[in-house]
């Protein structure tokens, strides 16, 4: 039995070259991920390609919002959820396939809150039986580019099963972490799965979870 599970996340991109690169890394280790992309990021050259990339070996592709600009918890009025949601799903339709509907909602530097979905966001990914994804691991390696693999690290050992955030745009070097994570994850008996915990899906498949009241706000 592993000692610890890890689920593999990464947002914001795609990028027609931090991707790639993350996907050689989770290639080379055998582990199959979930990559939530911004609609902004694929209008950029290169990015649609990325992201069929991921497709093809096997990730499962999630949307992330259009916009990437305002949490959905502050903006009430249903003209967000067609904004973000909908326009979003409408462009990564072709990508997501071989796995569940994924929606995981703009965090605003990370924070788990009321700020995350309003009711009418709520709603809309229930009527469209979405899996909503929150996070329990975030090293935040915007900031800390040289060193998020040991936050990580530490982050996850201190958990039965983790869902990390990392992000697939450039951070300086910092996607030249990843291996290092992923190798001290295995060192220590940790197991990757590409599924999620109930504990960071508040809303699966449609269904409202438990917890739901934590992350919705007006």
């Amino acid at each position: 039995m592993p000692m610890f599970d890890v689920t593999m996340t990464f947002d914001n991109g795609p990028d027609p070259d931090v991707t790639p690169r993350a996907l050689r890394m989770l290639k080379e280790h055998d582990i199959l991920a979930s990559f939530f992309v911004v609609g902004k990021q694929l209008e950029k050259p290169g990015c649609m390609e990325a992201c069929a990339q991921a497709r093809d070996e096997g990730h499962w592709i999630g949307n992330h919002t259009y916009t990437h600009s305002i949490p959905l918890g502050e903006r009430p009025g249903p003209e967000a959820v067609q904004d973000e949601i909908v326009r979003m799903q409408e462009v990564i339709d072709p990508f997501v396939v071989g796995g569940p509907k994924l929606f995981r909602p703009f965090g605003k530097q990370g924070a788990v809150g009321h700020h995350l979905l309003s009711r009418a966001a709520r709603d809309h990914l229930v009527a469209n039986k979405y899996t909503c994804v929150i996070w329990n691991a975030l090293p935040r390696d915007w900031e800390n580019r040289s060193g998020w693999d040991a936050v990580a690290l530490e982050q996850c050992l201190a958990l039965p099963w983790s869902v990390v955030v990392v992000h697939d745009i450039p951070f300086g070097n910092a996607i030249d972490r990843l291996p290092y994570f992923l190798d001290a994850v295995l060192e220590r008996g940790g197991r990757f799965r590409q599924d999620l915990p109930d504990t960071c899906t508040p809303i699966r498949n449609g269904t409202v979870l438990g917890l739901i009241d934590h992350i919705v706000g007006g």
